[in-house]
């Protein structure tokens, strides 16, 4: 349930990768302040970025991708356009529970057979609104930082980013940031006050929680990101454990097992983050950052993800195998294996082949399976 907070936070589960001082502020004196800190950054790179070209080739691009704020995408003017696609709309769903839309169905799921959802007006309406805090507000705050922060390494990898490009301004990215935070976490305040969690503010903290954990991930001195194991655990936590503890807190009960399983998962959601540090290997390469395709190179690192990813469900499946063949419903741990076959041919099919080529392909393949077995545990540990 990646991004509730993402957190709602929300528990990656297509294209995403935060200092004692919370984040850039808005007034003038303090973003002068900024733009010295930016120069100092600047400066240490400044050979990099001196060969980096300030904008893409003129080209065909999608009008589609550019609002969804993945690869591939048209270049835009129209501002609001440009915000949107500095959200990347197309991970909305996917820090709600996971990746992609199949998230979505997991949170709802999730809430309609295991937690106290009942289909009145009520818990419609907060579920509507967990979703825009979850979504547009606190996955776009995600989203917009990281991008703020990855500004160098965009104009190496991806030059006709809306920021390295100039597409949009320092004020307006900065602006952008703190409205959709304090939108999150306003939203997270008011969900608590509505379930009565008066003397807890669970949904508020864990919000709060998963809002800098998103900071100390993209920003320095911390930058979880230029270290490939903790980074990448840190995100796969920020997709799982953090949207499913905050379902659990607005619909039911959070306790210490639903903790430690969903901590066990995130080391699969390591594996997925890294996926997607295939594509940026010459920029975390030429910057620093020590993403595991960079530390290990690009061959080991694949079977890295994969077994991540494969050895989590593996072991909670071995688990799931004594306890419901003991209780004689052996049902939940052969939905698990059926659901654990299909990721491994797609790896071989596409991931193992070429982690870049297939990128896209093996995640729309492979993870709505992984989804669906996050469903089938949460539904075991419920009965």
């Amino acid at each position: 349930m990646a991004s509730l907070l993402n957190t709602v936070s929300s528990v990656r589960l297509s294209n995403a990768r935060t200092t004692p001082r919370f984040l850039p502020p808005i007034s003038l004196s303090l973003h002068r302040r900024r733009l010295v800190v930016r120069a100092a950054e600047t400066d240490a790179n400044e050979a990099v970025k001196s060969q980096a070209p300030d904008k893409a080739p003129a080209g065909s691009g999608s009008n589609f991708n550019q609002l969804l704020g993945i690869k591939g995408a048209a270049k835009e003017t129209n501002k609001w356009k440009i915000r949107l696609q500095l959200t990347k709309p197309v991970t909305w769903p996917r820090w709600f529970g996971e990746w992609f839309v199949e998230l979505l169905l997991l949170v709802l799921c999730l809430y309609i057979y295991i937690l106290n959802f009942h289909w009145n007006l009520e818990d419609v309406a907060k579920s509507i609104v967990c979703m825009i805090m979850s979504g547009p507000c606190l996955t776009g705050y995600t989203q917009t930082l990281n991008d703020w922060y990855d500004r160098e390494i965009d104009a190496i990898n991806e030059p006709y980013r809306p920021i390295p490009s100039g597409a949009i301004s320092e004020n307006e990215v900065i602006t952008q940031i703190w409205l959709l935070l304090l939108g999150g976490l306003g939203l997270a305040g008011l969900l608590d006050v509505w379930v009565g969690l008066l003397n807890g503010h669970y949904i508020f903290y864990l919000a709060l929680g998963g809002s800098l954990l998103s900071y100390i991930y993209s920003a320095p001195p911390l930058k979880l990101k230029q270290n490939g194991w903790i980074g990448n655990f840190a995100l796969g936590a920020s997709y799982i454990s953090l949207p499913w503890w905050a379902g659990q807190a607005l619909f039911g009960t959070l306790n210490p097992d639903i903790i430690v399983l969903t901590l066990l998962y995130s080391i699969a959601g390591l594996g997925i983050a890294i996926v997607n540090d295939f594509k940026s290997v010459e920029g975390d390469r030429a910057l620093g950052l020590q993403s595991l395709p960079v530390a290990f190179g690009a061959e080991t690192a694949k079977w890295i993800c994969v077994g991540a990813i494969d050895i989590t469900q593996l072991s909670i499946l071995f688990g799931y195998c004594r306890v419901s063949t003991r209780a004689g419903k052996p049902y939940y741990a052969l939905a698990l294996v059926g659901l654990i076959i299909p990721q491994v041919i797609f790896q071989f099919q596409y991931f193992l082949k070429d982690p870049v080529k297939y990128d896209v392909k093996y995640q729309a393949s492979a993870q709505p399976f992984l989804v669906l077995g996050l469903l089938v545990t949460a539904l075991a540990t419920s009965h």
